[in-house]
């Protein structure tokens, strides 16, 4: 008897003791089971014959011999194949082309001989430090390859082009050869909480200060950056990194733009995203809600900086009495960037007695801003500029004993508190039209910034 024929005869005797046991308990859910159990058997006894025994399969046994590569063959070209070791550096201001050849691991008189004396080789130390080099020496330290990226040198593509120059060997002789590439952007996502300053905590989560700067103005209209942070307030940012043939940009500028943030301060959390209306081409932070974060006036001239003296009565450093404070000062190294906080015309430029270099610009709604004490003035009288747009560059010309800013704001020729106008002023509001659209950035970004809640300066490919 088959093993299939012994397996026959036992479904059979399971399906007679299953008859035997629903004649005793004829109950509806038994008799379905009981109907399942001869389905399976007559089914099974209606194919199953169909089926040879696997017992009496035919078997064929397959012999194949495989060719073994040679290996003498292997280690000959192992042999003869040059090693090319790749080393990346960044350039100092110190460099000279023996120093930086050293420091990539290669010393190569000729290759050094060849950045001091070709017109193009040369740009490779010239100008500021910093540029991203790839130094490829073969095992004895020749020069095989020097690759360097650095900013465009066209004003026009700073912020979106780089230059890569290409230093290669051919024998003996090396060429030179430069081109402009654009700058490629991926997501970062970063998060972290004050300890002692902003910058102090954005530098422990590895964040840019250009990052830093735009998350400060992002939120002037909501947060005091100057007054009120917070030891433990925390923040979580969405942000763009720039790259140059894949790799991350350290030159300034490097970094791109904000795309999200949240801020706690003070145990209330903040929320914005950077929007570009698709239709009218301008771009603004708003709030998660809709509610623009760009008002009328920015809380501040300068990026970032520190309040030295506040809108109220002092004791003047250099009169020696005291006097109502009619602005606010902010203190800054000589040569910071000074910006308009809001859409304007310059009504002045130039000096103006204590004031040293000065400019005034006039606003919308009988309001003026004063900039005083200026090194440097970048505007000219009658020239419309726009929020954020600089005019000059902290200075201490005048009557100043230190370089520092003096900002004022006037309201029908009455003096304000600059900090409060900026709070009070109008927001820029959302189109309807581009609600919809504004929404499904809204939802695309909380959900990396609840991934940066929990990292500290990670990177996503975008």
């Amino acid at each position: 008897m088959t093993a299939f024929q012994q397996r026959v005869r036992q479904l059979q005797t399971a399906l007679q003791s299953a008859e035997t046991f629903a004649a005793k308990h004829p109950r509806a859910l038994t008799a379905s089971v009981v109907g399942a159990l001869s389905c399976f058997a007559v089914t099974a006894f209606g194919i199953a014959p169909l089926a040879p025994d696997a017992a009496e399969l035919p078997r064929r046994t397959v012999v194949e011999t495989l060719a073994t590569p040679d290996i003498e063959a292997q280690l000959e070209a192992l042999a003869t194949h040059a090693i090319g070791l790749t080393r990346a550096e960044a350039t100092r201001s110190s460099d000279t082309p023996d120093s930086l050849l050293r420091r990539a691991g290669a010393f190569d008189a000729a290759a050094a001989a060849f950045l001091r004396t070709d017109p193009l080789a040369r740009r490779l130390l010239q100008g500021r430090a910093g540029k991203m080099v790839h130094v490829t020496a073969d095992a004895s330290g020749r020069v095989q390859q020097i690759v360097a990226r650095f900013p465009a040198e066209k004003s026009e593509q700073a912020s979106s082009h780089f230059t890569r120059l290409t230093i290669a060997r051919d024998g003996e002789r090396f060429s030179a050869r430069t081109e402009t590439a654009p700058l490629q952007a991926q997501i970062a996502l970063g998060s972290g909480s004050i300890r002692t300053s902003l910058f102090a905590a954005t530098d422990d989560a590895n964040i840019p200060d250009a990052i830093a700067s735009q998350m400060a103005d992002m939120f002037s209209g909501d947060i005091d950056f100057h007054r009120e942070l917070r030891k433990g307030d925390r923040f979580s940012l969405v942000y763009e990194t720039l790259t140059a043939d894949g790799e991350p940009v350290q030159w300034d500028g490097g970094a791109g733009r904000l795309l999200a943030a949240e801020f706690t301060n003070n145990g209330r959390t903040y929320s914005a995203v950077y929007f570009k209306d698709s239709a009218s081409g301008k771009a603004s932070f708003y709030g998660f809600d809709g509610q623009s974060k760009r008002r009328a006036f920015l809380a501040s001239p300068m990026e970032f900086s520190r309040v030295t003296s506040g809108f109220a009565m002092r004791f003047h450093p250099i009169h020696k009495t005291w006097r109502q404070h009619n602005g606010v000062d902010y203190g800054a190294p000589t040569g910071t960037a000074v910006r308009t906080v809001g859409d304007g015309v310059v009504e002045m430029a130039g000096w103006q007695n204590g004031f040293g270099n000065v400019v005034h610009v006039r606003h919308a709604g009988d309001r003026t801003t004063v900039y005083a004490h200026l090194s440097k003035i970048d505007v000219k009288k009658g020239q419309r500029i726009e929020q954020g747009q600089r005019i000059g560059a902290v200075g201490s010309t005048g009557w100043a004993t230190g370089p520092h800013l003096h900002f004022e704001f006037r309201v029908g020729g009455r003096h304000v508190d600059p900090r409060v106008i900026a709070r009070a002023s109008e927001a820029v509001t959302l189109p309807n039209y581009a609600k919809a659209q504004f929404q499904q950035v809204v939802a695309s970004v909380k959900t990396q910034l609840s991934v940066a809640q929990t990292v500290d300066g990670i990177s996503a490919a975008d």
